[in-house]
């Protein structure tokens, strides 16, 4: 009853001591990281502090273990417990600083884009690797004849997840090449197109119009496609336009400008700073062709942006008695 009575004690204070730890160290540390412009600092206060508590209490339970009239294999065996929980906890804060690192600075080589939840469990399962050979390793399991048999045995694994395998890895190439990104718009052939969610082991998320694609990461690979967000996610919003041979071509221009500029300036899914431009393009069936370049934010905006034109330029044409010509079809013999 005296040794579980000073365990209690030892491991309680040891948790209060830990909370208390944590909230000295949080204040001050998040008062010093303040005034840093650096990001690893921030990830690696707000990873470790949180775990402050847990390693007092495995600090607790290792004093504790001299209240006890153990000895020999008993004790090495909770010694061994208590070491391998705290390897596991350092292993796994280590693999939070790392990913949390990743997300913070991976961004510096695609700028705007957004770390996918595959490179941060990459990242974090090669952590934890080395953590789990330093437990195995404590607990005396000779690492070499299993690294020997994981190679032998990898192959058949690799033989026998083809698919998965290759999925993965596509994945990592698509990731790690920059070439697309999340949130980026793209479209594969044969015509779906989206925004990209997330890239995971297995598949790529894309938000379509109708809701989520799943996309194998080989199918990505090996598709054609047409990345609408880079080198910019602007994009031009041609509209084509007719009117008749009657029309002053001059007023006509200054008219469908005026529109354009205006529909430009009002910011709904435009690039606000961009100049549109008109120009006639050729003598059709039954008026003048021509066509205004505009400029939208992303590939979604574009239709937005051609709505808002057609809508304005139309009320335009009806408001100074500009013809719009009509095609009417042939007769037919019958």
């Amino acid at each position: 009853m005296e040794s579980a009575l000073w365990t209690a004690l030892t491991i309680g204070g040891a948790y209060l001591l830990g909370h208390l730890l944590n909230l000295i160290a949080s204040g001050r540390l998040t008062r010093w990281v303040g005034l840093t412009q650096g990001k690893w600092d921030d990830v690696l206060v707000r990873t470790l502090t949180a775990r402050i508590p847990l390693w007092s209490v495995l600090a607790g339970a290792w004093v504790s273990l001299g209240y006890w009239p153990i000895s020999g294999r008993w004790l090495q065996l909770v010694s061994l417990t208590i070491y391998a929980l705290g390897v596991l906890s350092v292993t796994k804060a280590a693999a939070a600083v790392a990913a949390g690192l990743v997300v913070a600075y991976g961004t510096r080589s695609a700028p705007g884009a957004t770390v996918s939840a595959l490179t941060q469990n990459v990242v974090r399962l090669v952590v934890i690797t080395f953590g789990l050979l330093v437990v195995l390793n404590a607990m005396g399991v000779e690492i070499r004849p299993m690294l020997a048999a994981l190679g032998v045995g990898g192959l058949a694994v690799a033989l026998a997840m083809q698919e998965t395998l290759s999925n993965l890895f596509a994945g990592l190439f698509i990731t790690m090449s920059g070439q697309i990104r999340i949130g980026d718009f793209v479209k594969m052939d044969p015509g779906l197109e989206g925004r990209v969610v997330d890239f995971n082991w297995r598949s790529t998320l894309l938000e379509v119009a109708t809701g989520t694609a799943v996309v194998p990461n080989i199918k990505l690979a090996q598709a054609i496609v047409t990345n609408h967000s880079l080198p910019t996610p602007e994009v031009n919003a041609p509209v084509d336009f007719v009117v008749g041979y009657a029309s002053d071509a001059q007023a006509v221009e200054a008219l469908v400008l005026a529109v354009a500029r205006d529909v430009q300036r009002s910011g709904e899914g435009a690039v606000t700073t961009f100049e549109p431009n008109v120009r006639f393009i050729s003598f059709g069936d039954v008026g003048l062709r021509g066509t205004v370049q505009l400029r939208a934010r992303s590939h979604p905006d574009q239709q937005l942006v051609k709505h808002v034109f057609i809508r304005r330029l139309h009320a335009a044409f009806q408001a100074q008695g500009i013809e719009i010509p009509t095609i009417i079809p042939p007769k037919s013999n019958t």
